[in-house]
């Protein structure tokens, strides 16, 4: 792939953040982008990376009426060394390739998705904030375009990362957060699109998310859709839930994204010696081991906040405290571990970290 590239004049750079303790998530974005675009006949073509800029498409576009849209998202850390790494990267390129596959998309080649992220991040490397627990959020986005209506997917897709140096996903940083277990609305069903990276799973899950917030919550923890009772997945996050030293968690049966931190922590608990199971947990089994004290702690993963203790569940006008809304020493533990491989600060054992450049 030949990415062309426009260069913006130093005198018209964006000026970098000026406190990158007050990042915050996703507020902030740098100063180019990547583009690539698939036409028929011709395959995908016209890689670019230029100015972030607004993007101009056909009021028929199909990604505005039939939400043909999927995303990803990573990180890029800077290394004590100063070497710019990334975590696993491939495996959101595998992730964006399935789920364009489920959305009846064009999938992105995974080598092309691997080779315009570190193109773009060594491009902007001066924006990989360098304080304790920031990094730079990589967002790559596919979307369905063409003009004309009808229910059909595209003829025509546009390929696109952006770019966002980041703080904490959650105003707790890593502190407990709290949950509201919703048992009416549904975010995704079996046989539907749960496990593809899709926007409209996130909308779908906008209104719940609403009334948890004004509710004083900080997310909803969502149950199965067909008989609200098993646990599935927080609106950003998969959920484990810690029994002295074993983890369960939900098993992905087609309605749970499949986390790339889901599986990183799997694989580093049993590494250390965990006990980890995948399988349906219901409800009342997270409540009664809550109030009989076998349940000790639980916790969220996912890229934006990678691991988050969770303190308190608020389930049918009662509230469940999770060890005493305290951080857990698995959750702890299993936080620093991961965090720091992902900041170079610890060996690798996984061969999960790539490095792209240096500062």
């Amino acid at each position: 792939m030949q990415i062309q590239i426009e260069k913006i004049l130093d005198n018209e750079l964006k000026p970098l953040y000026s406190d990158p303790g007050k990042l915050g998530f996703g507020q902030v974005f740098t100063d180019y982008m990547f583009t690539m675009r698939f036409q028929p006949g011709k395959g995908w073509v016209e890689s670019k990376i230029g100015p972030y800029t607004p993007f101009e498409i056909n009021p028929a576009a199909v990604v505005l009426h039939y939400s043909q849209e999927i995303f990803e998202g990573l990180k890029a850390y800077v290394a004590p060394d100063g070497r710019i790494l990334l975590f696993r990267p491939e495996q959101n390129a595998k992730r964006m390739y399935s789920s364009a596959k489920r959305m009846c998309m064009e999938p992105f080649p995974e080598e092309y998705f691997l080779e315009s992220v570190k193109a773009l991040v060594n491009l902007e490397k001066r924006w990989i904030p360098k304080a304790p627990g920031t990094s730079l959020y990589i967002r790559p986005t596919l979307v369905g375009l063409g003009a004309a209506l009808g229910v059909h997917p595209a003829s025509e897709y546009l390929f696109f990362i952006i770019l966002s140096p980041v703080g904490a996903y959650y105003k707790e940083g890593f502190n407990p957060i709290s949950l509201y277990v919703e048992d009416f609305y549904t975010r995704a069903v079996i046989g539907g699109v749960g496990e593809a990276k899709t926007g409209g799973n996130y909308a779908a899950s906008l209104m719940a998310a609403a009334k948890a917030a004004e509710k004083g919550f900080t997310q909803v923890l969502w149950l199965d859709a067909r008989e609200n009772k098993y646990v599935e997945e927080v609106g950003s996050m998969n959920m484990f839930f810690v029994f002295g030293r074993k983890l369960v968690t939900p098993n992905l049966n087609g309605s749970i994204l499949p986390g790339i931190t889901r599986a990183s922590v799997i694989q580093l608990a049993q590494s250390l010696g965990y006990q980890v199971e995948e399988r349906p947990i219901s409800i009342d089994e997270v409540v009664e081991g809550l109030q009989g004290g076998s349940l000790t702690e639980a916790f969220g993963s996912g890229t934006a906040a990678v691991i988050s203790p969770v303190g308190s569940l608020y389930f049918r006008d009662k509230n469940y405290l999770v060890n005493n809304n305290q951080v857990g020493d698995v959750t702890r533990e299993l936080y620093t571990k991961l965090v720091d491989i992902q900041y170079g600060k610890a060996a690798d054992p996984f061969a999960w970290v790539q490095a792209i450049g240096a500062l």
